[in-house]
This record gives structure tokens, C-alpha cells and sequence, in this order.
């Protein structure tokens, strides 16, 4: 049976987390060693998974026009909380995937297919043991939260 998954912006987590930069910049005070601040091209998205045992099938990203957008998995169980986010709890690969100046609405979205198809089994292992993940999508020339659509598909084991 497939399962497809929305990634949600989580406004409250992303909220605390530009509060913390601020914060920062308005103390005048540097980031802890490793610390990861947010940056203004960096939203916070979750996946809630209702099935645990998932195999990866496939990414269903949709951008209205082109730009990059790059999906940073984090092996961090958050609880919005000023939780700080370490450089060391961002996950390799990553997904990145773009669309080109020129290309057709119906042109498939571009990728590295490795690293994709990895990232995709990743995320499918650490549902195992978790009910929620967060991600980093780095949004670049001219991609915006507004003009993406991104979920991600699996086959249940039941």
C-alpha cells in the first residue's frame, strides 16, 4: 500500500528559532560553538509519520517556476523549546533538487538521483524509531515557499 507524506511548515519552531538569532544579534553575542542559526532562506518543515514500518518509493516536488531547493534532514527530536540546533545534527545527504531557467512547467524536477534515493531511505529507516522528523529547506535563485508542493512517498510493510 503507498503512503504519501506533505512536508508542513512548522511556523512555531521556525518562530523561536529566528528569535534566537535575533536575540543573538541584538546581545551582540556570537552562536555557541557548532550552533546552527537559521538563516533567512532556511524554513523548518516536519513530517508526521502515521505508518512506521516505510520503504522509499519516490519525492514529489513541484516548483512553479525556477529555482533551487535544498532538504536538510536533522537527526534531532525537537520539542519547541529554545532547543538549539547543532551543525552535527544535520543529516548527509541531502535532497536537492531544482528547476532550470527555460525548462517547460512539465519538465520533471532535477536532482542528484543518488543522493535522493538515499536521503529517501534514510528518512524510511528513521521513521522506525520516530513519529515526527524535521528538515531544513533551503530555498535558493528564486524558489520560495509559495511556489513549491513537496511530499514524499513510501510503501507500508502491512
Amino acid at each position: 500500500m503507498s503512503l504519501e507524506l506533505t512536508f508542513n511548515p512548522d511556523i512555531q519552531l521556525m518562530e523561536v528559532m529566528r528569535l534566537r538569532v535575533q536575540s543573538l544579534q541584538q546581545r551582540g553575542q556570537k552562536r555557541q560553538d557548532g550552533e546552527h542559526l537559521l538563516r533567512s532562506n532556511e524554513h523548518v518543515y516536519r513530517l508526521d509519520f502515521s505508518e512506521q514500518a516505510l520503504h522509499f518509493t519516490r519525492w514529489n516536488i513541484r516548483m512553479s517556476g525556477p529555482g533551487r531547493l535544498n532538504i536538510i534532514a536533522t537527526s534531532q527530536l525537537w520539542t519547541p523549546d529554545l532547543t538549539h540546533l547543532m551543525t552535527r545534527q544535520l543529516l548527509e545527504p541531502t535532497g536537492f533538487f531544482w528547476r532550470s531557467t527555460g525548462d517547460d512547467s512539465d519538465t520533471p524536477i532535477q536532482c542528484y538521483e543518488a543522493d535522493a534515493q538515499e536521503f529517501g531511505e534514510r528518512i524510511a529507516e528513521l521513521a522506525k524509531v520516530r513519529k515526527v522528523m524535521y528538515f531544513l529547506f533551503a530555498f535558493e535563485d528564486g524558489c520560495s515557499p509559495e511556489s513549491i508542493e513537496c511530499s514524499i512517498e513510501f510503501e507500508t510493510s502491512k
